[in-house]
């Protein structure tokens, strides 16, 4: 298939952006889209031009790497999905794709379609851990877990840090990513120790990284590949107003 994309180009942070286009000659309806930039790139490469810079890395839809808005959707728009696990055969003949990068002030641009999604990991810094012993197996049937405390711990854990919940709001808020976070760990038993502490610690990284509020609109929970459910948010809301409560009285 035959294809005209308009990709971001940008030489770093602090250089000026445009849309570049660019002609995707035939390309395999079968190829996903990282392949597709990946045949693009090795044009350019052979022409003597820069190629698109572009983050990727274990293209199973796992490590959450693939950050591209695609035609004003991160990850495309299609659901349950990331960029890599995308194909072409999604796309028609002849069609127009604008590819850009995740924007969020949190997340400044490296180069072209790279951001740098560091935020998220000082989020994590700040609490996204549990204290147990480490260094020999424990027994798995020695901290019983109720069927539906655990079903929501396990969907909450399958945030993959994607950003594309920031990248979908009008406001860059972290909020599901936050949610998520803090819904798996202080689910279970061996999360309750650090339950006020962690989740204190995140929101304000979450504050002093520069993500925006959450104003209810959901834009995060339809676009993420994992679907983490909304309702992850009024979860995190509570326990944050519950620690707070409680800071504010022991101090």
């Amino acid at each position: 298939m035959n294809l005209t994309l308009k990709v971001w180009r940008q030489k770093n942070r602090n250089a000026p952006g445009h849309l570049a286009e660019y002609q995707a000659r035939d390309i395999p309806v079968d190829a996903s889209f990282l392949e597709m930039l990946d045949i693009v790139n090795e044009r350019l490469i052979e022409s003597g031009d820069d190629p698109i810079a572009f983050d990727h890395d274990c293209r199973e839809g796992i490590c959450g790497m693939c950050s591209l808005t695609i035609n004003g959707k991160p990850h495309g728009g299609k659901g349950g999905v990331t960029t890599c696990q995308l194909h072409m055969r999604e796309f028609q003949e002849g069609q127009t794709i604008v590819i850009e990068p995740f924007r969020a002030s949190a997340f400044p641009v490296v180069k072209d379609l790279a951001v740098n999604r560091s935020a998220f990991d000082r989020i994590i810094q700040g609490g996204g851990f549990i204290s147990v012993r480490t260094g020999s197996a424990p027994e798995a049937n020695g901290t019983p877990i109720a069927k539906d405390v655990a079903d929501r711990a396990f969907a909450a854990a399958a945030c993959i840090g994607c950003g594309a919940c920031v990248a979908a709001c009008k406001n860059a808020s972290a909020m599901l990513f936050v949610a998520a976070k803090v819904t798996h760990l202080n689910s279970v038993p061996q999360g309750q120790p650090e339950r006020d502490r962690r989740v204190l610690g995140m929101v304000r990284a979450m504050d002093a990284a520069g993500f925006g509020n959450c104003t209810n609109q959901y834009e995060c929970a339809a676009v993420c590949p994992k679907e983490i459910p909304a309702d992850a948010i009024a979860r995190l809301n509570r326990d944050y107003g519950t620690a707070a409560i409680k800071e504010a009285l022991a101090g």
